[in-house]
């Protein structure tokens, strides 16, 4: 069984070495961003809940913060702001406080975009 709750944030970024200059997403812009973290588990017999939603929330309260109206790029290691890498970045932090975490999906919904990852894969980071 699956839960999930959906929280908004608000930020700009740039992809500056993604794309050849020139291209729109080398530019600074911004998004609204939607995020979806799913539980996956069996009901406590006792209460009937995989999870407490309200741990979920706090657990996003500290994202929230680092995220919401703010220039991606400067966030610690989200210097390449990709859908793919604001997923895995928000994996990351969800994993240290969320049992049972089985998805995080980062949504640009206005783009009819978005990222779903389930923590199955780590990309190398090169160094510069």
């Amino acid at each position: 069984m699956r839960i999930f709750n959906e929280f908004t944030f608000e930020a700009a970024h740039h992809l500056p070495h993604i794309f050849p200059d020139g291209h729109i997403n080398t530019r600074l812009h911004g998004h609204s961003f939607r995020v979806r973290v799913t539980l996956e588990g069996k009901p406590d017999g006792k209460t009937g809940l995989i999870s407490d939603l309200g741990t979920v929330k706090a657990a996003f309260d500290s994202a929230h913060e680092k995220l919401d109206h703010r220039y991606l790029n400067e966030v610690d290691g989200l210097e390449t702001p990709t859908l793919e890498n604001i997923s895995m970045w928000l994996w990351r932090h969800f994993a240290r406080s969320l049992s049972g975490l089985a998805q995080v999906g980062v949504y640009r919904d206005t783009c009819g975009e978005g990222c779903e990852y389930a923590g199955e894969y780590e990309i190398e980071r090169k160094a510069a």
